[in-house]
This record gives C-alpha cells, sequence and structure tokens, in this order.
C-alpha cells in the first residue's frame, strides 16, 4: 500500500458520515452491496460480496463492478480531508485487472497519496479473499461548493 499523505485538515464527523455510505444507504452502491469498513486521515476501505448477478456470462466479476467499487472508495476518501461544502468529482482513473474474480468478497483499500486545494491523485488496491485482483489510480477535482439556486 503506498504511503498516505499527511493532511491538513481531518474533520472525524465528515469521516463517520463516509463510513455510512452504501451500508443500506441508496444509489449503486446499496445495489452492489458495498458496506464502508474503515475511513482514516488520507484513507478508506470498502467491501462487496460478489453475488452471482454480478458475474458476465463467463461466470467472473464483471469488471464494471469492480471499478465501481474503486470510483466508490477514489471520491469517498477525500471528503473528511477536504474544506466542508466542496466537493470531489472523479476526472479519470484506471483500473488494471490483475485475476478474474467468480466468488468471495472484494476488500478495497484507497490511498490519497496528492492533495491540493483543486486536485487529488488516490491510489486503490482490491483483493479478492486476500489475493490481489485490482489496482488503480485517479484523479479528482474538488470544486468549489456549489451556489445555491
Amino acid at each position: 500500500m503506498p504511503t498516505p499523505i499527511t493532511p491538513d485538515r481531518y474533520d472525524p464527523a465528515t469521516a463517520a458520515a463516509m463510513a455510512g455510505l452504501g451500508n443500506g444507504t441508496d444509489g449503486l452502491p446499496a445495489y452492489l452491496g458495498i458496506r464502508t469498513t474503515h475511513v482514516g486521515p488520507a484513507t478508506m476501505t470498502a467491501e462487496l460480496d460478489v453475488r452471482a448477478d454480478l458475474l458476465n456470462p463467463f461466470g467472473t466479476l464483471h469488471g464494471g463492478v469492480l471499478a465501481a467499487l474503486v470510483d466508490h472508495v477514489l471520491g469517498a476518501v477525500l471528503y473528511p480531508v477536504i474544506e466542508q461544502g466542496r466537493w470531489a468529482a472523479t476526472t479519470e482513473f484506471k483500473v488494471n485487472l490483475l485475476a478474474a474474480v467468480r466468488d468471495g468478497s472484494l476488500e478495497a483499500r484507497s490511498t490519497i497519496v496528492s492533495l491540493t486545494r483543486r486536485t487529488a491523485v488516490v491510489q486503490v488496491e482490491v483483493d479478492n479473499d486476500g489475493r490481489p485482483c485490482g489496482l488503480a489510480q485517479g484523479t479528482v477535482l474538488i470544486a468549489e461548493p456549489r451556489a445555491s439556486t
């Protein structure tokens, strides 16, 4: 795992809110069954159980499911360390699929490796029951608060 940055700011209340993402909330994280298991300064871990409805016709996990898990932890890891009201938008990420996944569970660990006021670079390692199956890196835009309408 890469060495995480030491952020200037860390909000435990926001970290607690991020820990609840996917744990029974609506949307894609809930559909996929993503469970956030750890949020710390510059790090986040989430899990997903491999289910039959997430497999492709060849009996392996669809790459888009692993990519969705990566994208989830890629952006959510930033919220406890960015200013309140700012938001994170993934601008790009690349995933290396290292091994086929047929069953078990995935664990994705994200680490912020670079952070400026406007951008961040995050690396994500994904294991399938302890076996490396994915490695990703992405860039995230950190945007100003949205204007209220």
